[in-house]
């Protein structure tokens, strides 16, 4: 196999830790099994990433990233219905796809790690300003709350999820909530 190009070390790297995250903590990752899942040697890897910790902030800005990328394109695409109903179904479904990463995200910060900490709250309030401008160009209602009640929703059923609450059905919880939204009949702010 040919060595990864220097360019791609990085995303190769962030990927291989990704998948490794789906079966382990990032507490119990070493570097040499980062290396190892990657396919590159420890020194490639050392020459990019000196610590742990310097990954899991690359894969935690990708992450991030990418989910800021697509709200932005979701929203703005004309032809998708993006009612204040499908608004939210679409952030809490988001949210929740990406529980393992998350649930990594929250242990490292609330555990010790200062900087990713906060890195996170950071994101958090990038995100709920922007869900709260989504939110306010389709209804009245008082989006800074509603994006926070959405954001907590969010976090809480990925924390059922990990728990393996049999008596919580995501789904359904989901479902009944765009549904008591329709039932609100909520105007935009033009209307």
């Amino acid at each position: 196999m040919a060595a990864p190009r220097k360019e791609n070390v990085k995303e190769i790297v962030l990927d291989a830790t990704a998948a490794l995250l789906k079966t382990n903590t990032f507490a119990d990752l070493s570097l040499a099994q980062i290396a190892k899942a990657a396919g590159v040697s420890k020194g490639t890897l050392y020459y990019h990433y000196k610590t742990k910790g310097e990954i899991f902030f690359d894969l935690t800005d990708r992450y991030l990233n990418e989910q800021w990328d697509d709200f932005i394109r979701w929203t703005e695409n004309k032809e998708k219905d993006t009612s204040i109903r499908r608004l939210v179904k679409y952030v809490v479904e988001r949210n929740t796809a990406s529980s393992e990463l998350r649930l990594h995200l929250f242990c490292e910060a609330q555990t010790g790690d200062e900087a990713l900490r906060k890195k996170l709250v950071k994101r958090y309030g990038e995100f709920q300003k922007l869900i709260s401008a989504k939110i306010s160009e389709r209804t009245d209602i008082p989006a800074d709350f509603l994006t926070w009640l959405i954001l907590l929703v969010s976090d809480g059923i990925i924390v059922q999820e990990a728990i393996g609450n049999a008596d919580f059905d995501a789904e359904s919880f989901i479902a009944t909530g765009a549904k008591l939204l329709e039932t609100l009949r909520l105007p935009k702010p033009d209307q």
